[in-house]
């Protein structure tokens, strides 16, 4: 290798480092607009992703190396992503982290003012993203997952009103923060619970920021040792499903949209920081999607806004109101399945 071979080689790694690592391509990144590319020039079979598009239906998109090799309906429609939003909310809480807003995720959030009642004094931030803080559970904090949209509450009220003491809206398009990422449409929250509207093109941003970990063409946006902390399941296999009854809203913030315990078959091995990850889960010994490669991690959203990100390949897939089927966690791997056809050279 020739002396300026060896330093590219460098410059690649420090600015890849995770890529480099795991032998993957580095990455292009869109400017005002999305590069397509034909699929095949990435050894990936179109028509396969045609069957894909197809059988998802609603809007979309495929991301490979940071091209888009595959695009099905209005790309710049904003619609609502539902839990999908939930990584958005842990990313922000990085970008807090990073700018010396949050001491770390272990931090209690009743050092921000909230009046908690004696059993929920250690609710951490870690605890609200992992969905084992049990607020309105019986349980103390981690000591149960429960997939809780009145945790998730509490986690936007406290990010938003107590942390940023902002507009969301201001917040997460700062060009410090989401807005960096050069965001076509914007992204645009409800009143009444801040969840995250935008559109197929501007979420795949944000999945591409969360597939190289902080990186933003070149400039390192977050910490990457961030993402190698919480881009990972963070709660344990072992944990109990919480049970039992929801205790009083006794602080009045109502939901983000749903109950307090509402998947009750996934979470404890594969659920951390508002990811899902294709890991074995507390049933069995089968990873969450078979077909997926074991490195996928995904946002799961309600009415099948979701998306799919598989490192090792430099992969994502951006899904808006898709036919993922009533609860993804348990029905996606059809699809994902056929996106794995569609990778002819890259082995899952």
């Amino acid at each position: 290798m020739t002396r300026i071979a060896r330093l590219l080689s460098l410059a690649v790694a420090l600015m890849f480092p995770l890529a480099a690592a795991e032998g993957v391509s580095p990455s292009h990144f869109p400017g005002a607009h999305w590069e397509q590319r034909e699929a095949a020039s990435f050894g990936l079979d179109g028509a396969v992703l045609d069957r894909l598009a197809e059988a998802l239906g609603g809007r979309g998109c495929v991301i490979k190396d940071g091209y888009v090799v595959k695009a099905w309906g209005a790309q710049s429609e904003i619609g609502d992503w539902f839990s999908s939003a939930k990584p958005v909310l842990s990313t922000l809480l990085m970008f807090a982290i990073a700018e010396g807003k949050v001491p770390g995720a272990d931090t209690p959030i009743k050092e921000f003012g909230w009046e908690l009642n004696a059993k929920d004094q250690g609710i951490t931030f870690r605890h609200l993203a992992d969905m084992t803080s049990g607020f309105r559970r019986p349980e103390a904090p981690g000591a149960a997952y429960a997939y809780n949209d009145f945790a998730i509450q509490l986690y936007q009220k406290t990010l938003f009103d107590k942390v940023f003491r902002d507009d969301p809206e201001r917040v997460a398009n700062d060009p410090k923060r989401f807005g960096f990422l050069g965001l076509e449409d914007g992204l645009k929250f409800r009143a009444k619970d801040r969840r995250l509207s935008a559109s197929v093109r501007d979420f795949a941003r944000i999945a591409w920021f969360w597939m190289n970990s902080g990186n933003w063409n070149g400039t390192e946006l977050l910490p990457e040792r961030l993402f190698r902390d919480c881009r990972k399941p963070d709660v344990p296999r072992a944990l109990p499903i919480s049970r039992g009854a929801d205790s009083d809203d006794y602080l009045g913030i109502g939901s983000y949209g749903g109950g307090s315990n509402q998947v009750q078959t996934a979470g404890p091995g594969n659920y951390g920081f508002n990811w899902w990850f294709n890991q074995p889960g507390p049933k069995g010994d089968s990873r969450l999607w078979p077909d997926a490669p074991p490195d996928l991690f995904a946002s799961l959203g309600a009415r099948g806004n979701c998306s799919f990100l598989i490192p090792r390949l430099n992969l994502a897939l951006i899904s808006a109101f898709g036919a993922w089927g009533p609860n993804p966690e348990e029905s996606a791997n059809p699809h994902l399945r056929l996106l794995m056809q569609a990778v002819r050279k890259a082995r899952p």
